[in-house]
C-alpha cells in the first residue's frame, strides 16, 4: 500500500474561501493530516455560496466547499474566546505547518501571528496568503479574487476593442496563488529537514497573478505601450477566434499561426473561392480583413458540430478545440481516464464528485481518503486523538464555549 508524499506532515488550516484551502488540498490529497479550523457562526464563504444540493442552502450542502475540501478534518473553534485560542495554540504545538488567509492583522489580534507561534513551536512553518502581502501601503486592502482581477489588470485586457473592460468571470488569483504557495511550502519543508528550522512565508495573491501578465507589463516598461482589449483576436495569428457550430450554443476555437497552417486550413474547408482572394493572400491582409474572414469561416463551421470541426482541423494540423461546457467536461473520456474527478459518498450531498489533482506522482499518487467534512464534524476527534485531550478537558472547554 502506497503512502502519500506528505504522509506524517500535520497542517493547521486557518484559511477560508479558495486560495488557502486549495493550497492545503495539495497537501491533504498527498497524505498530509490537515485540520480545517471553522466557525459555525461565521462559516467559510464557500459553505454559503451556491450551487447547493437540490437548490436547498445549507452549510453542508454547498458543492463549492465540498469540491475543494476533501481529505480534511473540520475543527470548530471560537477564536474570539480565550478558551478557543487555547485550543488553537495546542493545535499549533501539534502542527508542522500553519496556513492562514485572513486580512493582515487578524491572526495578530488573536495572538496567533508568527512571532507568537514560534514561542509555542520554534520550528513551525507558517504561510500567510493575503491580497497584497503583509506589508506596504495597500497591505490591509481586503478583497476576494474577482475584485483582485481588476486590481491586477486582467479585467483591463478582457473584452472587445470598442467596449469597456469586462469583469473577470472567476477568482483568478485564488486559483493561481495556491500553486506558488504549495511550491514554497515544499521548499520550507526541505529547509526544515536540512536545518531543523521553520520559517514564515508571506504570499501576495496580486503578485502571484502578475507573473502571468508579463508580456503587457514588459511592453509598457520597454515601449510605453498599454495593452489593448482584443476580443478573440491575436496579434500574430489569423484566423484566431471562436466560431459558432451546429447545435444550441456550440462553438469551436480555431487558431492559425503559420502559412503552412493556413494552407492546411483552406484544404479542410475545400478551398472555397474566397480563400484565393487577394484580401486573404497573406497574414497581413488577413489581419486587415479579419472581420470579413471570421464571418466567412463561421458560414462554414455552422454546418458541422463543434466536435467535427475540431477533429477535421486537428487532423490537418490546425489548432482547434471545442468550447466545452460543464456537461462536456464531466463526460470527457480523457478526463475520466486521467481520473481528475473523484466520486465519493458525502453525508448530506450523497454521491458527489470532488476535484482531483492535475498531476500524477508515480510512486505516491494523490487519492481520495475521505469526502469534504461537515462543519465541526471532527471537533471531538481532533481534540482527543490529535491533541491528546482527556474527555474531562474537552467537556470543560466545550462548556466554556471554546468550540463555538
Amino acid at each position: 500500500m502506497t503512502t502519500g508524499a506528505f504522509e506524517g506532515v500535520k497542517v493547521a488550516d486557518f484559511s477560508w474561501a479558495v486560495a488557502g484551502p486549495l493550497t492545503t488540498k495539495y497537501l491533504a490529497d498527498h497524505g498530509a493530516t490537515v485540520v480545517r479550523i471553522e466557525s459555525p457562526e461565521y462559516p467559510c464563504i464557500l459553505r454559503t455560496s451556491p450551487p447547493f444540493k437540490e437548490g436547498k442552502p445549507g452549510h453542508n450542502r454547498a458543492g463549492y466547499f465540498a469540491w475543494y475540501n476533501p481529505n480534511k478534518y473540520s475543527l470548530s473553534l471560537n477564536l474570539n474566546k480565550p478558551e478557543g485560542r487555547k485550543v488553537a495554540r495546542k493545535l499549533v504545538a501539534w502542527a508542522d505547518i500553519v496556513v492562514e488567509s485572513f486580512s493582515p492583522g487578524m491572526m495578530e489580534r488573536w495572538g496567533l501571528n508568527y512571532e507568537e507561534l514560534v514561542k509555542i513551536k520554534p520550528d513551525i512553518i507558517m504561510l500567510s496568503s493575503s491580497s497584497q502581502g503583509q506589508s506596504g501601503p495597500f497591505a490591509k486592502f481586503s478583497s476576494l479574487g474577482i475584485p483582485l482581477a481588476g486590481l491586477t489588470g486582467f479585467s483591463q485586457l478582457l473584452g472587445w476593442p470598442d467596449h469597456g473592460p469586462l469583469p473577470f468571470p472567476m477568482a483568478y488569483s485564488d486559483i493561481v496563488s495556491p500553486r506558488f504557495a504549495a511550491a514554497v511550502l515544499i521548499a520550507a519543508l526541505i529547509y526544515k529537514r536540512r536545518t531543523g528550522k521553520g520559517q514564515y512565508i508571506d504570499l501576495s495573491q496580486v503578485e502571484s497573478s502578475l507573473q502571468f501578465l508579463a508580456p503587457p507589463i514588459l511592453d509598457y516598461m520597454v515601449n510605453g505601450r498599454e495593452g489593448q482589449r482584443l476580443g478573440n483576436s491575436c496579434p500574430y495569428a489569423s484566423p484566431h477566434g471562436i466560431y459558432r457550430c451546429k447545435g444550441e450554443d456550440r462553438w469551436c476555437a480555431i487558431a492559425v499561426f503559420t502559412e503552412e497552417e493556413w494552407q492546411a486550413f483552406c484544404r479542410v474547408l475545400g478551398h472555397p473561392a474566397w480563400t484565393k482572394e487577394v484580401r486573404f493572400a497573406s497574414f497581413r491582409s488577413r489581419k486587415q480583413n479579419e472581420v470579413e474572414l471570421d464571418k466567412l469561416i463561421e458560414a462554414w463551421t455552422v454546418n458541422y458540430t463543434a466536435e467535427e470541426v475540431m477533429l477535421k482541423m486537428q487532423k490537418a494540423g490546425v489548432a482547434a478545440g471545442v468550447v466545452s461546457n460543464a456537461r462536456d467536461l464531466s463526460e470527457d473520456p480523457q478526463l475520466k481516464t486521467w481520473g481528475l474527478f473523484w466520486e465519493t459518498e458525502h453525508e448530506e450531498l450523497g454521491k458527489f464528485t470532488s476535484l482531483g489533482q492535475p498531476f500524477k506522482l508515480s510512486k505516491t499518487p494523490a487519492k481520495l481518503y475521505r469526502p469534504a467534512p461537515l462543519v465541526a464534524q471532527h471537533t471531538e476527534y481532533v481534540c482527543t486523538n490529535f491533541l491528546g485531550m482527556s474527555d474531562e478537558e474537552f467537556t470543560e472547554l466545550w462548556q466554556a464555549g471554546a468550540f463555538g
